[in-house]
């Protein structure tokens, strides 16, 4: 006997569906406690289907309502519906495929995927073959509600498609889609091609050994006149440039051709899978012999992609110019992330890579315009100079339009150009940047926004030129503009500034009591994202011009509405993380000069951190009654108290003393999250730097712990507690003996291991010669095993503190074990070479080592030997060692 409903139940679900349809919040309420109540009957989720599926009578929306209502269902607990139900569900389903309604046959493809994405693929065989037999049927409801089910199915399971668990089944899938490419209808053909492209990605076999049918069948549809056919061809088209370029460059001429045919169609999302096609294929080594041909065509292409459109203008506003007393919504403000402290060392090469944030992020969906940019800028880093001759005659024209529009696609074009084309551009800069300053002053909100952006992919070369002339003009008119009457041009302001910040350092010491009296104005007059925005300005200039800063007028500006917003702040409040990261900044740019405000700071980061772990760990005993925490609150916390170790250094004595950090600090290091593990390493650095007496009772406790952490599948945890490894051992001395063995091994291992990160392993080079200069004896033999890696991953540091104990820790070792370094002295004499200026009394240990080794070898033999360095190293070494 089949189930029927009975009558007095279904009316009590029909009422139900229409109460949850009412905006009413404290109906709501009644209809999820009558939801529960429901949920204990075995049949309700008969009743479920029954609505969606036979009841023709109920309007579409409580259909369908009542189908995701039995997709959470089998979401939450398909496991335990009773057998009988599961198989009328299934059934139902199936039967019902074909349902009049595109909304109904959508719903019914959302339950079955819901069912196959629980396990229940293999649960239930005949699912994939009734779904293919189905596209067969001659009724178009039919063949398109299988469709709609089989690509939510292909885009949830598509890798246990691929696998022989199933037994292959896209072996007949796939030829039985592509049969399908021809079909009448478009969207049947738009299904057909969506089904195929979820398994380019992952190469999937039976793709694979068809991919010259497929291609083929691609090419046919290329001028198909529905709009979404022509996006999954181009979609296919991208992602087999990166899977199977090999299939494409035969027809590579033809394939650029239609690319540019289509980045410029009449339907935008076309238009945008396109325009991905270039940013693809920038990234592949043939870039340059296939399109160098086509530049003529494709960059006025790109940057006519590069305007506003209408409705791009209306979303953005783009005509309201003041809105600063407009308060902001709050889903507007993007969630923050807090990157965690990572310790690092200063390089020869010390040029920072700025975060490009695109200007429009209100935007932030992915369009035409942002994908044209990205484009433009990755093609500018491959052709470099070659592109200039297609662009510098429309920049011409562009960028002294009369019409706003064009003339700020045209200050985007420069600005996306600035890395790739720099070189290219120099000639130009004396020219271009003082109008792109007079364009900051433009009537135009958007105008004046993009030509922050654009400005500070310029900075670079402002700062190199003499102050007056660049940098003063910028600096004064991008001051202005952070207080600009439109928030946009705020944000792009602050943003841009923070990037001069960044480039020019000290060059700013002599603004910065006008810089403080615009950003602390800004303070009293921000709405609440661009405050977030303005925090980040402040923490970037402190860092830019370090203990410059600690001047008591400097101190007196900056201080009060910094301490006044973190006084008006709760606990639980988000905007705590900038403001905690810029204090930071701050506290180790004045450090004496924080003495006065480090206190209340001080004891609120413990609370935070406190705070947290008590939380943490009632979740983790009764997780059904407490809310996991958030941890980032922890994290940003144990940053600013390095922050504050680092700035006060010995001052910080006294506040640790009278806490309980240190006990605080050793749950923290065992937290299951890797980021608390990284920021609790990076402050038991700190803290061993600037008070070892609270850090050395603790060490037995603390060394097993960092020896587990120096696991490099978490790089950036691994990072630092091995730098604070050897922050310990610098304090330690020779005490450090019986703690070798928990960490030598690891941190050899770490060394030779290949694809390291270059900071992972020069901190790793740096504590091993901090460990061997003050254990040599349990250290030394083991130098065969580490010193050329050792030697080549330190001698691209700048010569500093850290440098110089870890030399003196491999010359102590040599010392001990002379022989562990004969097979590799070549690195280490680059190694010796790689240091400017070492004091005194480590250069005496470098001459030593070296004219011992060629005393020991004999002169003719050391001929041979140093025969064989590079001539730079040759001449380096006989000026500085005499050898």
């Amino acid at each position: 006997m089949e189930w029927q409903p009975d009558e007095q139940g279904l009316q009590q679900v029909l009422q139900l569906l229409k109460d949850s349809q009412s905006p009413n919040t404290a109906t709501q309420r009644v209809v999820q406690d009558k939801l529960k109540q429901l949920n204990q009957f075995p049949d309700f989720n008969n009743y479920l289907i029954f609505v969606l599926t036979r009841l023709k009578s109920e309007d579409e929306p409580t259909r369908s309502l009542s189908g995701l209502i039995l997709k959470n269902n089998v979401k939450a607990h398909f496991q335990s519906f009773p057998p009988p139900v599961a198989e009328f569900i299934k059934q139902e389903c199936l039967k019902h495929l074909g349902d009049a309604s595109s909304l109904i046959r959508a719903t019914i493809g959302i339950l079955i995927t819901t069912i196959a994405s629980k396990g229940e693929l293999q649960m239930w065989p005949e699912l994939l073959p009734q779904l293919c037999n189905l596209l067969n049927s001659e009724d178009y409801n039919t063949c398109e509600g299988a469709f709609g089910a089989l690509q939510k199915i292909c885009e949830d399971s598509s890798e246990l498609l691929d696998s022989d668990a199933l037994n292959r089944p896209l072996n007949v899938m796939i030829p039985k889609f592509l049969q399908f490419f021809k079909h009448c209808s478009p969207k049947i053909r738009s299904h057909a091609i969506a089904c195929v492209n979820q398994f380019i990605m992952d190469r999937a076999q039976a793709l694979m050994e068809n991919i010259d049918t497929f291609i083929e069948h691609l090419f046919a549809l290329a001028v198909d006149e529905e709009p979404e056919v022509r996006k999954n061809v181009c979609r296919a088209l991208v992602m087999l440039l990166e899977v199977r370029i090999d299939r494409l460059i035969p027809h590579m001429y033809s394939i650029i051709q239609y690319m540019l045919q289509r980045t410029q169609d009449s339907d935008e999302n076309v238009a945008l899978e396109a325009c991905e096609f270039w940013l693809t294929l920038a990234e592949q080594p043939i870039c340059k012999d296939v399109l160098t041909a086509h530049l003529v065509q494709l960059i006025p292409i790109l940057v006519h992609g590069m305007r506003y459109s209408e409705i791009d203008i209306i979303l953005l506003k783009g005509d309201v110019e003041e809105d600063e007393a407009v308060p902001d919504s709050e889903q507007d403000i993007k969630p923050r992330f807090h990157k965690s402290r990572t310790v690092t060392l200063a390089h020869e090469e010390q040029r920072g890579d700025g975060d490009d944030e695109d200007d429009d992020d209100a935007l932030s969906d992915w369009n035409l315009r942002k994908c044209s940019a990205a484009a433009l800028d990755v093609l500018a880093n491959v052709f470099r100079e070659e592109l200039l001759p297609h662009l510098l005659p429309l920049l011409k024209e562009l960028l002294f339009h009369l019409e706003w529009v064009v003339k700020e696609s045209g200050i985007l074009v420069l600005g996306a150009i600035a890395e790739g084309c720099m070189q290219g551009m120099v000639p130009y800069l004396p020219e271009l940047i003082p109008h792109l300053i007079r364009c900051l002053a433009d009537r135009k909100a958007l105008v004046r926004s993009i030509a922050c952006w654009t400005l500070s992919r310029y900075a670079h070369w402002v700062v190199a030129q003499p102050p007056e002339l660049y940098l003063k003009p910028l600096m004064t008119e991008l001051l202005q503009r952070i207080l600009d009457g439109n928030k946009r041009v705020q944000e792009a302001a602050c943003s841009a500034f923070a990037t001069l910040e960044e480039e020019a350092c000290t060059e700013l010491v002599p603004y910065l009591s006008f810089i403080l009296d615009t950003l602390v104005f800004a303070f009293g007059k921000y709405q609440h994202k661009n405050l977030l925005i303005l925090y980040d300005a402040i923490g970037t200039l402190a860092d830019s011009v370090g203990h410059h800063l600690n001047q008591p007028e400097y101190i007196q500006k900056l201080m009060p509405p910094l301490i006044q917003k973190w006084n008006e702040l709760k606990d639980e409040d988000k905007d705590l993380f900038p403001l905690l990261e810029c204090l930071s900044s701050v506290a180790t740019a004045l450090q004496s000069g924080f003495l006065p405000y480090c206190e209340p700071v001080y004891q609120r980061c413990v609370t935070l951190v406190q705070k947290t772990l008590a939380q943490a760990m009632m979740y983790n005993q009764h997780p059904e009654q407490y809310e996991a925490p958030d941890k980032d609150f922890m994290i940003v916390a144990l940053d600013l108290l390095s922050g504050l170790a680092e700035g006060l250094g010995g001052h910080v004595e006294q506040l640790v003393a009278r806490s309980n950090i240190m006990t605080l600090l050793f749950q923290c290091m065992q937290d299951t999250m890797p980021e608390v593990r990284q920021s609790s390493f990076a402050l038991l650095g700190d803290l061993t730097k600037a008070c070892f007496v609270h850090v050395k009772p603790c060490i037995a406790e603390f060394m097993p712990i960092l020896g587990t952490n120096l696991n490099p599948e978490f790089i950036s945890v691994c990072n630092n507690a091995t730098w604070a490894i050897g922050e310990i051992c610098m304090q330690m001395g020779a005490e450090m003996q019986p703690y070798v063995p928990l960490v030598l091994n690891n941190l050899v291992e770490i060394i030779n291991r290949p694809n390291t990160p270059k900071t992972l392993l020069e901190n790793t080079a740096i504590t091993i010669g901090r460990l061997g200069f003050v254990c040599p004896q349990e250290v030394a033999p083991m130098l065969p095993q580490f010193i050329r890696p050792w030697c080549t991953s330190l001698r691209n540091i700048r010569d500093n503190e850290e440098k110089d104990s870890a030399f003196r820790g491999i010359c102590v070792m040599i010392g001990a074990n002379p022989g562990g370094v004969v097979q590799d002295f070549i690195f280490f004499c680059d190694a010796v070479a790689s240091w400017l200026s070492p004091k005194d009394d480590l250069r005496d240990m470098f001459y030593k080592i070296l004219h011992g080794f060629k005393a020991q070898v004999g002169e003719e033999n050391w001929q041979h030997f140093s025969e064989q360095f590079p001539p730079l190293l040759k001449e380096r070494l006989a000026a500085f060692y005499g050898v």
